[in-house]
């Protein structure tokens, strides 16, 4: 054996005992007891991994990642603190494919997503950049892409296949979201709200399993009632107005029970007043005729409320010639919109007459288009 060779042995076995020993530096300044030198020690940490695999490596063998997610956790911790430890964490996670597997076996995950729940919108998107680091990477295991990565997917689709929302219900996907509910975050729970919407519909099993489920300590179908109140934005009051009525239809809830009764219809009947937008009016009608098509109770009640057959009336009126002169982007609005607001108004006259001839006496037609709603009555 030449000299040259075990001296350049030597150089090696030097410089990795001097890179180990300056990455247990970085590990062990986390265990600190001043929560300043912490902070500082998760900040040198970031600046020393960013482009350095060697570095990131080093730091997950020697136990930084445990570490870490302790800190981004504890409600003890500062917020800027809980932030550097996930831009850390995602830094981590751009590294190999080991790092990945590593990051996920340490229950990643779960933490940040918890992390959502957080009211601080800098920490939030820490937090989901360092989701979709972990999720784009092809070694992250399909059952996590399923409970959360394809929960961004599955809002982007107004409904999905049974066999997706059995896939997600399988891999905890209600466990998961159930918490977002209460995020400080409109967005976090607007998105949460929408990914119940979409799972609950007409699917038993989710909607049965719904109906039990607590967020801190509240039944799932009064939270969903609080967010119809009228305080709350319109989007969340028709959003959690669809979710129990997908349960409702489900077999979940019964049609008589009060939350469906005395909240959800009135608050499905309240969206379709010309007061709100075109849109809202439309999914309003549309989700109100789902709601009572089998039940004719509801039906009865619904025909009573708030003066629903004459604003469905006004559904024909678009567009006006008010707006045509005083307001031609409003005018175009009303002529893309009007056939969907026509469309919607005839679902709910064929709902509301499908099973009472005393409701069909009720509504009155505009004299043009009430030969084509009988003729839906009739065939649904």
């Amino acid at each position: 054996m030449s000299l040259n060779y075990v001296t350049s042995v030597s150089v090696i076995i030097v410089l990795m005992q001097e890179v180990t020993a300056t990455s247990r530096h970085y590990v062990d300044r986390l265990f600190d007891p001043d929560p300043q030198k912490v902070l500082q020690g998760v900040i040198d940490m970031k600046n020393a991994v960013i482009g350095n695999n060697k570095q990131k490596a080093n730091l997950i063998v020697l136990g930084a990642v445990p570490r870490l997610l302790y800190l981004l956790q504890q409600s003890s911790s500062s917020l800027e603190l809980r932030t550097e430890c996930s831009v850390v964490l995602g830094s981590l996670a751009m590294g190999t494919e080991n790092n990945i597997k590593s990051l996920v076996d340490c229950h990643i995950i779960p933490a940040l997503l918890q992390g959502l729940l957080c009211p601080d919108l800098i920490f939030i998107e820490a937090c989901l950049r360092c989701l979709r680091t972990v999720f784009i990477s092809p070694v992250t295991p399909v059952q996590l892409l399923y409970t959360v990565g394809y929960f961004v997917h599955i809002l982007s689709s107004k409904y999905i296949s049974t066999k997706h929302q059995t896939v997600l219900f399988n891999h905890g996907a209600i466990q998961n979201i159930a918490p977002l509910l209460i995020s400080p975050s409109y967005k976090v729970r607007m998105q949460a709200l929408k990914c119940f919407s979409v799972l609950a519909y007409e699917n038993t099993q989710v909607s049965m399993t719904l109906v039990n489920v607590l967020v801190d300590g509240e039944l799932l179908s009064q939270v969903f009632v609080r967010m119809m109140q009228r305080d709350q934005p319109i989007e969340m009051q028709l959003t959690a107005a669809k979710c129990l009525t997908y349960m409702c239809r489900a077999g979940a809830i019964r049609t008589d029970d009060s939350c469906v009764v005395l909240k959800t219809l009135p608050c499905l009947v309240r969206m379709c007043s010309k007061e709100h937008l075109l849109e809202e009016r439309v999914e309003g009608a549309e989700t109100l005729a789902y709601l009572m098509e089998p039940d004719v109770e509801l039906q009865r009640i619904a025909s009573t409320t708030d003066h629903l057959v004459a604003m469905l009336a006004d559904y024909f009126k678009y567009p006006s010639s008010v707006s045509a002169i005083t307001d031609i982007k409003r005018l175009d609005h009303d002529l893309k919109h009007a056939h969907e607001l026509r469309q919607a108004a005839f679902k709910l006259y064929a709902s509301l007459g499908s099973n009472d001839e005393d409701i069909r006496k009720k509504v009155t037609l505009p004299s043009n288009v009430f030969y084509f709603a009988t003729i839906i009555v009739r065939i649904h």
